[in-house]
């Protein structure tokens, strides 16, 4: 006969709970468990783990660098459940949840697709579930990310928040009333592939044009290594710190030379600032909400990227003069947004389960009364003959 612990911890019943998540997500993270989650953040480069408390705490962080892109999904996952092994041995982990760089689909169960890895219509939540012995979800990261931001940092208390992520392209993510607005299918948020420069330049999603071809960490870069390698006289300064090596120039480094006053840096900071704010005057039409948040690597130059964003987006937001103008905030929980985001929402899943389980243990319950009751009879009756 299965014990109960073999009933509660059955596939089937933990992933019809999981399916339910995304329709009762509205205001859930209020009454959510105050118990430790793991939250994953998957990029390109690098796998951050760590375990969030209900604060959005980072009790302990671990990393490593993501498998090569040419590897097979399983080599990824292999990586995500040793991270969650090792940090469920110092902590009791009541569930786990991930931020993934791609497309997830409506039911956050498969990766779409994965721009940096391997994945191609992915069953990650699935393949993750079998392994892994505490319920798991799967979001886009920038939608974990804005969830982060909106529960502990930028955007608490805004109503109506878009989150724009700038790193080596443009991701974004709405949120509206306590809930991540992701789609029919589950894939909105892509602002970066909005085509802002008919014909412009080309990019990997194959169209021409888009906004992250002109904001966003490759840009900037594009932009320093083209005045580079035309030995440009404004790029001296850079072309010595690299010592001539222009595949050196990185963003961090415009960055570093941009604070320190170098007049190239600062003006192409200021260029996908421009851009930036062109963007968000857009965004502003199309959606009108009350704040939007910038978050990732670029976003670290602040003032420098932010100010000719708030100019820019002044200039080109329709109806200037005449409306309410949304606030245009820095992220405040940096390269750990989407981890921490990732694991809060991963909370509402454990305790959907969590209540799961105690429907089944109050029915096993009842039906071990009843049982003990036949058997009692049983018993008695075959005493009298």
């Amino acid at each position: 006969m299965s014990t109960y612990r073999d009933f509660a911890h059955r596939g089937s019943a933990r992933a019809t709970v999981l399916r339910t998540v995304g329709t009762r997500e509205r205001r859930s993270h209020l009454s959510a468990p105050r118990v430790p989650t793991v939250g994953i953040d998957i990029g390109g480069t690098k796998v951050m783990a760590g375990v969030v408390d209900a604060d959005g705490k980072i009790l302990e962080k671990v990393r490593t660098e993501t498998p090569d892109k040419s590897k097979s999904p399983k080599v990824v996952e292999d990586t995500i459940c040793e991270l969650v092994l090792d940090l469920s041995d110092r902590h009791d982990v009541h569930a786990v949840g991930i931020g993934a760089a791609g497309w997830v689909d409506a039911d956050r169960n498969r990766v779409l697709f994965a721009p940096h890895l391997s994945w191609r219509n992915e069953p990650l939540r699935d393949s993750l579930q079998s392994r892994l012995a505490v319920p798991v979800m799967v979001d886009n990261d920038a939608n974990t990310a804005a969830w982060a931001e909106w529960r502990f940092g930028a955007g608490a208390g805004e109503d109506h928040l878009v989150m724009i992520t700038l790193g080596t392209g443009i991701g974004g993510a709405i949120l509206e009333d306590g809930q991540v607005k992701r789609g029919k299918f589950g894939v909105a948020g892509e602002f970066g592939h909005m085509q802002v420069v008919p014909g412009g330049h080309r990019c990997p999603c194959g169209n021409r044009g888009c906004w992250e071809q002109y904001s966003s960490g490759n840009a900037l870069v594009r932009e320093a290594r083209e005045l580079a390698a035309a030995d440009s006289p404004v790029a001296y300064n850079i072309i010595d710190r690299v010592k001539g090596q222009i595949p050196d120039i990185t963003g961090p480094l415009i960055t570093e030379l941009a604070r320190e006053g170098d007049a190239m840096c600062v003006e192409l900071l200021q260029d996908i600032g421009q851009w930036l704010g062109v963007g968000i005057a857009n965004l502003a039409a199309a959606l009108d909400p009350s704040c939007f948040v910038i978050g990732g690597g670029v976003s670290a130059a602040d003032d420098l990227l932010i100010g000719p964003a708030r100019d820019a987006f002044r200039r080109h937001l329709t109806g200037r003069g005449y409306r309410p103008e949304a606030r245009i905030a820095k992220a405040q929980l940096g390269p750990e947004a989407g981890m921490v985001g990732a694991a809060d929402l991963a909370r509402l899943v454990a305790r959907r389960f969590r209540r799961a389980n105690r429907r089944r243990l109050e029915r096993y319950e009842r039906y071990e009364r009843y049982a003990q009751a036949i058997r009692t009879t049983t018993r008695h009756t075959q005493g009298n003959k």
